[in-house]
């Protein structure tokens, strides 16, 4: 019998990949996708991509879609809290495990198997510890498309967001900039691939900038670029 899942979707290119390997696999039901959606923009944290078009790209997909709405300013605990609460409606629906497209960092990977196991879950990481440059040209010749929507300014060149990312454009990224974006260099949105019943249809608007701030003691900020993807 199929373990019955929930699969943590941000809509990006190591969410894609990993899903297409957890439904080639055949280990588990996938029984919906959770995205987390900042309740006042309504649009996908980091990665700035609004809801309706988040939306349009699970329908493609063609599975269910559980979305978890976040305060505008959230903190951690209340975080949690919101997450807890999301995990026991899952559970409610005999869901066992949790799934991430997660590759390489292990603190994040520790959190996120701390709280499932205080949920009572167990978290499985389909994509763990492979090499990244591999994992992206896998992703590019199994026919998926993606685009560059959010560019961390003090990595990379505003010129790379609205980019689609394929062999040429992996020979334009820096030596310090991880392939995969792993370390919050990029992240992307995926309109096309093998996971897909039909592409997503939409259209490119502006680059804009927003500044964060990296941390509160030294107030050190940084710009992200996003494209926004109407």
């Amino acid at each position: 019998m199929k373990k019955k899942a929930v699969f943590n979707w941000s809509g990006g290119k190591d969410s894609a990949l990993a899903l297409h390997h957890v439904l080639k696999e055949n280990e588990f039901e996938v029984a919906t996708l959770m995205t987390s959606v900042n309740a006042e923009l309504e649009r996908i944290s980091m990665h700035g991509v609004h809801k309706n078009l988040l939306q349009r790209q699970v329908e493609a997909i063609g599975l269910p879609l559980s979305i978890m709405s976040i305060p505008g300013e959230v903190t951690m605990p209340e975080y949690d809290q919101l997450m807890s609460e999301k995990m026991e409606s899952f559970r409610k629906q005999d869901i066992t495990h949790s799934i991430f497209g997660d590759i390489f960092l292990e603190d994040l990977k520790a959190y996120r198997e701390k709280r499932l196991a205080e949920a009572g879950f167990k978290g499985h990481f389909p994509l763990w510890k492979k090499n990244t440059a591999d994992l992206v040209r896998e992703f590019i010749d199994l026919g998926f498309k993606t685009m560059l929507v959010s560019v961390d300014g003090s990595k990379l060149d505003k010129s790379f967001a609205g980019q689609i990312i394929d062999h040429d454009l992996l020979k334009e990224l820096p030596k310090t900039v991880d392939p995969c974006g792993e370390n919050g260099e990029f992240h992307s949105f995926v309109f096309d691939g093998p996971i897909f019943e039909h592409p997503v249809i939409f259209e490119k608007g502006q680059v804009v900038p927003k500044e964060y701030t990296l941390s509160n003691q030294t107030q050190e900020k940084v710009t992200y670029w996003f494209q926004d993807l109407l």
